[in-house]
C-alpha cells in the first residue's frame, strides 16, 4: 500500500518549467563569461606568426581561470553565509557578512595583481619558457593587462554573488551581455581599426571587465536592497564572519585553483623544445619566424572549441547547486533522489547536444579560430577533439554533474580530496608520461588530452560510486529512510513520528540550505 503509495508521489518543489526559468539565464550567463577569452583568441588568430598570439592569449588565460576560480570560490561562501543571515531574519548581520566578503575579495584581488605585475615574466617563463621569444612576447604584454582586470574580477564576483543571493540574478546576466558587446566593439576598435595587435585585445577585455563590476557595485550599493554595501562608512574584520567564509570557500577553491593548475602544468609540457619544429630545416637558424610548436597552437584551438561545448553542462552544473541544495533542505531524501536523477536527465540532455554541434562543426570551426594555422596543426587539433568530445558524451555529466549533487549535499572534502587525487595521478601524470620524452615516442598534444579523458574517466567511477553508495546522506545528516518531514511547498506528508522529524532536522548538515528553501519559491533563481 505504502509503495504504490510512494510510486504515486510528485515533486513539484521545481516543475519541469520552473528548471528551465533557472537553467536558461545562467547558462546564458555562463557563455557569456567564457567569451571573454574566446573572443579574444578569435580576434588574434591573424596577429603574428603561425597563431603564436592565439596561443599565447589561450595559455595566459588559463593563468587567469586559476585566479578567477579563486575569487568564485570565496564570493560563493559568502553569498551562503549572507543568504543564512536572510534566511533568519538576520538582515543586519547579513549586511556585515556582505561588506566583509567585499573588502576581503578586494583586499586579496589587490595583492594578486600586485604580485603578478611585479613578477611577470618570471610567471610567464614558469610554464612557458621554453617558447620562442615572439610567442612570449604577446604572453608578456597580455598577461600585464590581465592582472590590472583581477581587482575588477573579484569586485564582480563579489557583488554578483550577493546579488544572486537577494534573487537578482538577471542583473549579472544583463551586465555580462553588455560586457560582451563592449570587448567585440573595442576589440575591432583596437585590433583592426588602431592596428594595437595584441595589447589591443588586451585592453579590450579589461575595458569588459571594468564595466560590469562598475554596474553591479551600482546596483548593490542602492539602499533599497536588502543587502547592500555603502562607501565610507567604518569597517572592522570580524574573525568569525571570516572564518566562516573561509570554511565554505575554502574547499572548492583549492579543488578549482588546483585543478586549473594542473590544466597549466600539462600545457608547458608540450612547450618544451622536443616539440619544436625548424621550418627550413636548419637546427642552426634559431630566429623566431623559423620556429614554431605545431602542438601548442592545435592545443589552444582544441581548448577554445572544447570550451565551447561545455557551455551547457557548466550552466548546469551550477544549477544543481541550488536544486539539490534546496531539496536537501526540505529534509526529504525520496525528493532529492528524484531531483539528483532528473538533473542528471537534463545535464545528458545539454551535453549530448552541445557535444554533437561541436563534433559536427569542428573543421569549420577549426578554420575559424585558425585561418593562419598550418595543415599540421589543423590535423592535430581535429585528432584531440575527437577523442575528447566522443569521451565527453558519457563523461561529462558524471564527472562535473556528480561532484555538484555531491558539494550540495555537504560532501565537499571527499569531492576536493578525490578531484585533486585524479587530477594529479591521471591529468597531470599520464600527461607528462605520454607527452615528454620518458617513453620512445611523445604525443604532444594528443597526450595532454589523453591524460585529460583519461582524468574524467576516472572522475566519473569516484563520483559514480559516491552518490550510488549513499554516503553522502551522512554528509548532509539525512540516513536511509528517515530524513523524511512533512513538505508543504510539494503538497506531499510523509507518514513520519515528530520526534522522528525533528531529530532529522536537527542533525543536517545543511541547516543553512533548509533556511533558503523556505525562503525561495519554486523556479526562482538563486
Amino acid at each position: 500500500m505504502s509503495t504504490a503509495k510512494e510510486r504515486k508521489v510528485k515533486y513539484t518543489l521545481f516543475t519541469g518549467k520552473a528548471l528551465f526559468l533557472l537553467i536558461a539565464p545562467i547558462v546564458a550567463e555562463s557563455a557569456l563569461s567564457m567569451s571573454l577569452g574566446l573572443v579574444d583568441s578569435f580576434m588574434v588568430k591573424d596577429i603574428g606568426n603561425l597563431g603564436k598570439a592565439m596561443g599565447a592569449v589561450s595559455n595566459v588565460d588559463q593563468i587567469s581561470n586559476l585566479i578567477i576560480q579563486l575569487f568564485t570560490a570565496f564570493g560563493a561562501g559568502g553569498a551562503i553565509l549572507t543568504s543564512q543571515y536572510l534566511g533568519a531574519g538576520r538582515e543586519a548581520d547579513a549586511n556585515k557578512s556582505a561588506k566583509q566578503l567585499f573588502v576581503l575579495m578586494l583586499s586579496l584581488s589587490l595583492a594578486v595583481m600586485t604580485v603578478c605585475l611585479a613578477f611577470n615574466h618570471g610567471i610567464i617563463n614558469l610554464f612557458f619558457g621554453d617558447m620562442d621569444g615572439e610567442y612570449l612576447s604577446h604572453a608578456y604584454t597580455y598577461f600585464y593587462f590581465m592582472a590590472a582586470s583581477y581587482p575588477f574580477l573579484a569586485i564582480f564576483n563579489s557583488c554578483a554573488a550577493l546579488l544572486r543571493a537577494q534573487r537578482k540574478s538577471m542583473n549579472t546576466m544583463l551586465s555580462g551581455a553588455i560586457s560582451f558587446l563592449i570587448n567585440v566593439a573595442f576589440n575591432s576598435l583596437f585590433i583592426y581599426v588602431l592596428k594595437w595587435g595584441i595589447a589591443g585585445a588586451a585592453a579590450a577585455t579589461l575595458i569588459a571587465r571594468i564595466f560590469p563590476a562598475v554596474f553591479c557595485f551600482i546596483l548593490l550599493s542602492n539602499k533599497k536592497n536588502t543587502v547592500s554595501i555603502k562607501l565610507f562608512e567604518k569597517f572592522r574584520f570580524n574573525g568569525g564572519m571570516l572564518k566562516n567564509i573561509a570554511k565554505l570557500g575554502v574547499p572548492s577553491g583549492i579543488e578549482n585553483s588546483l585543478f586549473q593548475l594542473g590544466k597549466l602544468m600539462t600545457a608547458s609540457f608540450i612547450a618544451i623544445s622536443v616539440y619544436k619544429v625548424f621550418l627550413d630545416g636548419n637546427p642552426l637558424n634559431t630566429a623566431d619566424v623559423n620556429i614554431t610548436n605545431f602542438h601548442v597552437t592545435a592545443n589552444s584551438i582544441a581548448m577554445n572549441i572544447n570550451s565551447i561545448s561545455s557551455i551547457v553542462g557548466n550552466g548546469i552544473n551550477t544549477s544543481i547547486l541550488t536544486v539539490i541544495g534546496q531539496a536537501v533542505g526540505r529534509g526529504n531524501i525520496n525528493q532529492v533522489k528524484f531531483y539528483i536523477r532528473r538533473m542528471l536527465l537534463i545535464s545528458y540532455i545539454g551535453n549530448a547536444c552541445c557535444v554533437a554541434f561541436a563534433m559536427g562543426m569542428s573543421p569549420v570551426l577549426i578554420g575559424v579560430f585558425g585561418s593562419n594555422i598550418t595543415p599540421e596543426t589543423a590535423r592535430i587539433a581535429q585528432n584531440c577533439l575527437w577523442l575528447c568530445l566522443t569521451a565527453q558524451f558519457i563523461t561529462y555529466p558524471l564527472s562535473f554533474g556528480l561532484p555538484a549533487v555531491l558539494k550540495a549535499t555537504s560532501d565537499v572534502k571527499y569531492v576536493m580530496v578525490a578531484a585533486i587525487m585524479s587530477m594529479l595521478i591521471f591529468r597531470v601524470g599520464l600527461c607528462f608520461v605520454l607527452t615528454t620524452d620518458r617513453l620512445p615516442f611523445q604525443l604532444g598534444a594528443l597526450g595532454l588530452w589523453t591524460g585529460m579523458v583519461a582524468d574524467w574517466c576516472v572522475r566519473s567511477l569516484l563520483f559514480g560510486g559516491r552518490v550510488l553508495s549513499g554516503r553522502w546522506k551522512k554528509s548532509s545528516g539525512m540516513l536511509d529512510g528517515k530524513a523524511v518531514r512533512t513538505d508543504e511547498t510539494s503538497g506531499i506528508t510523509e507518514n513520519t513520528p515528530p520526534n522522528e522529524e525533528s531529530s532529522d532536522e536537527q542533525s543536517c548538515g545543511v541547516e543553512n540550505a533548509q533556511e533558503n528553501a523556505k525562503k525561495e519559491s519554486p523556479g526562482e533563481e538563486n
